[in-house]
């Protein structure tokens, strides 16, 4: 069974439109770097996770990102992708010390390691965007 042109332009317009609204420019940035070696996945990227998957209805962007948190701790090997969507997660409004929750909650089930990598991870989303809020006091 092939789609028909219309349905893939939707479902990646409506990836673009998720992409944009979860994981702003680190995501474009993800797309961007396969351009040169794999167009192809790119697109599927933009489709099937953010055109298909994040925009169902059933669960708002904020419980997205905290299965995504979780899954991604619990893995253990996927911190480039885990302080993407940490920082999605902040974009869509998980505070820092919700996602510290969250990844500790998986030192229960995936194991301390996996914490521990977790943690790192979100200490440098953390450090990066306080380095790059505006500096307000006078």
């Amino acid at each position: 069974m092939t789609q028909d042109k219309s349905d893939q332009h939707n479902r990646y317009e409506r990836g673009k439109r998720a992409l944009a609204a979860i994981d702003g420019d680190a995501g474009h940035k993800v797309v961007a770097a396969l351009d040169d070696i794999a167009p192809d996945f790119a697109r599927y990227l933009i489709e099937f996770p953010f055109g298909d998957i994040y925009s169902r209805p059933g669960l708002d962007l904020r419980a997205r990102e905290i299965a995504t948190i979780a899954a991604l701790t619990a893995m253990g090997n996927a911190a480039p992708q885990l302080k993407v969507h940490i920082e999605a997660g902040l974009n869509v409004g998980l505070s820092r010390d919700e996602v510290t929750e969250i990844i500790m909650q998986m030192a229960v089930y995936a194991g301390f390691p996996a914490a521990l990598n977790g943690l790192f991870a979100a200490k440098e989303v953390f450090a990066a965007r306080a380095s790059a809020e505006p500096d307000l006091t006078i």
